[in-house]
């Protein structure tokens, strides 16, 4: 591990000379002398520093960018070495789409944890966009997204499961009768979408454009937890994973609608990095996603 750089990326992240030394358990003159002999080796600056703020230089900037990913090969180097005693243990950094991520990973891992004790996941959720480029950044050892990516120069990209997405209107909405229904009718609804950036988005705004639909009335928020919680008050419709409304259909405060002719499906993809190597947790991991089976659902009849 080259601690100078680690110094470096805890102070940029940090903002703070006294915040950093905290965080890696050494001197505040310790952390000013790794710095100080960063610049000197490059003879430039990496900071811009007052009695106010600590920030980046460009320098600092560009060093910042590879000094993460130089950090993240240590780390790799020592996982794969550490595999090679059989005993595979450590950190797992999964990052995942929101769907996914909150619907299905906290089984996955679960279950996966009773198998592997000595493995620790930690998850990040994120919209696929983003999590695709913390992937590519290698801040991220595995990558689970919903887009409709099929291929990258730079990712492998694997799907392990199909997905339907479904439209959704309260139970006391004037729709809540009807199992099917054309898009076109639904034109004067008020529509609650996910962000442009995620999967999910980017599946719907595709049924539009090939439905040549374009809503009356659009918003567009965060999470489908709210989303799922705006329609069951009554503010609009959605079209969401049927994976993400279980606990609403039992509860029955959420009616769901397939379109004429036409089933929404989807896949759920895990992405690494196109390298040959990955850390034995990691392999385990995707053998896992590909053999388990994933929630049982609630039956919808769509007559």
């Amino acid at each position: 591990m080259d601690y100078h750089l680690l110094t470096f990326v805890t102070v940029a992240e940090k903002k703070n000379f006294t915040r950093a030394a905290e965080e890696l358990h050494i001197t505040q003159s310790a952390v000013t002398l790794s710095i100080k002999a960063l610049e000197k080796k490059y003879e430039v600056k990496f900071f811009d520093r007052t009695n106010k703020y600590v920030r980046l230089t460009r320098a600092g900037e560009i060093l910042y960018y590879h000094a993460k990913r130089i950090l993240k090969e240590y780390e790799q180097v020592d996982s794969l070495i550490h595999d090679m005693t059989k005993v595979v243990s450590g950190p797992l950094l999964i990052g995942s789409s929101y769907t996914f991520g909150e619907y299905l990973l906290p089984r996955f891992i679960s279950d996966f944890m009773k198998v592997h004790q000595l493995i620790e996941p930690k998850v990040t959720i994120q919209n696929s966009s983003k999590i695709i480029n913390q992937v590519l950044e290698g801040s991220l050892d595995i990558g689970i997204i919903d887009g409709e990516i099929k291929s990258h120069p730079q990712l492998h990209i694997t799907p392990f499961e199909q997905d339907e997405l479904v439209i959704i209107v309260s139970a006391d909405h004037p729709l809540a009768s009807f199992r099917t229904i054309d898009l076109d009718s639904l034109y004067g609804e008020t529509w609650i979408l996910r962000e442009e950036g995620s999967g999910t988005r980017e599946v719907i705004d595709k049924l539009f454009k090939e439905h040549a639909f374009s809503p009356l009335i659009l918003r567009s928020f965060g999470s489908t937890q709210i989303i799922k919680e705006s329609v069951e008050a009554g503010i609009g419709i959605s079209i969401v994973s049927n994976y993400s409304i279980q606990k609403e259909l039992h509860m029955k405060t959420i009616h769901p609608i397939r379109l004429k002719n036409k089933q929404i499906n989807r896949h759920f993809s895990y992405v690494l990095s196109k390298t040959d190597i990955h850390p034995l947790s990691v392999e385990l991991f995707t053998q896992y996603l590909q053999t388990k089976n994933v929630l049982t659902l609630e039956a919808i009849s769509y007559k």
